[in-house]
């Protein structure tokens, strides 16, 4: 460790881990709290709060300049070094594969929403909301990404979780329609093979509605592993997510007849954020969350005017 560095544990330096805290939230040209304020909210003496700064400029954490009567200011930081020196970490998340614009949309706005706050935001990226939720549950994760179908149902039985943030129709898929092997086929009918993916609530709850009433055999099957089936003939009909580009240039696409698969499958497009309830902290953090900056930058990586990143 450099000597800069073992400045941390010097009384200066513990001084500085506390008032980095509070630079992280304050915006670049924006002013500092004065000295007189952090002595006295921090029960720290003023040589102390001074030195504290020399110490965050000294390892290049800030850039500050005083104005004299009007205050110091922070012409520059370093994020992430502030985030270090201050000693927080990252509030980890898990959301489906990002397969498509909407998931990279989604994923590259809760990022980049999130690089101003405390905690800033990690992502892992699993398929199936059930296995999200196992790993919610044995605190892999701090927080997960389903749609609002799928957390409705789970909520049914688990009063701890809790939906922090819902970003509204469209932002989880665009829609699900009926994808047909056969392209003289456009609407599921008895005798049907019909791909089914019970870790999906979403898919396998819009499938039921739709197959209710219909003599079908329902086939388990990978949602990942449908275009595969449809295509070899395994399968002749399946639910599927309309963003996904190659299964609508292969496969004819039909829309819902059951008035019930309709409704639910506007819940299945909407994402949610969901949390345990004891979470505090963490759940304090979700609920800060700028949520139509991150449907604001969402629409902006769907119509390619700008790259994901996540």
């Amino acid at each position: 460790m450099s000597r800069i560095w073992d400045s941390l544990f010097s009384k200066n330096g513990l001084a500085a881990k506390e008032i980095a805290m509070k630079l992280v939230q304050v915006e670049e040209g924006g002013r500092i709290p004065r000295v007189d304020d952090l002595v006295e909210e921090l029960g720290l003496g003023r040589g102390t709060v001074q030195g504290a700064l020399r110490v965050l400029e000294n390892l290049h954490a800030v850039r500050l300049e005083s104005k004299g009567h009007l205050g110091t200011f922070l012409m520059n930081k370093d994020l992430h070094l502030l985030k270090e020196i201050a000693g927080v970490g990252s509030l980890m998340g898990a959301m489906p594969l990002p397969y498509s614009p909407q998931y990279e949309g989604l994923a590259t706005g809760l990022i980049e929403t999130s690089e101003q706050m405390i905690n800033r935001l990690d992502l892992a990226y699993m398929r199936g909301s059930k296995y999200r939720l196992e790993a919610l549950k044995s605190r892999r994760y701090d927080f997960i990404i389903m749609s609002h179908l799928a957390a409705e149902e789970e909520l049914k039985n688990d009063d701890n979780l809790l939906i922090a943030q819902n970003f509204g129709p469209k932002t989880y898929v665009s829609s699900h329609q009926i994808f047909f092997a056969n392209s003289q086929d456009s609407y599921i009918k008895e005798g049907m093979r019909i791909g089914i993916d019970h870790t999906s609530i979403d898919q396998s709850k819009i499938t039921l509605h739709e197959c209710e009433g219909i003599d079908v055999e329902l086939v388990p099957v990978n949602y990942m592993q449908l275009f595969d089936n449809l295509m070899n003939g395994t399968l002749d009909a399946a639910v599927w997510n309309s963003d996904e580009n190659r299964a609508k240039r292969a496969f004819k696409i039909g829309a819902f007849k059951s008035e019930k698969a309709r409704s639910v499958s506007e819940k299945a497009s909407t994402a949610v954020i969901v949390i345990e309830k004891d979470r505090k902290d963490e759940l304090d953090q979700i609920l800060q969350l700028d949520k139509q900056k991150i449907v604001f930058i969402q629409q902006l990586v769907v119509d390619k005017k700008k790259l994901p990143h996540y």
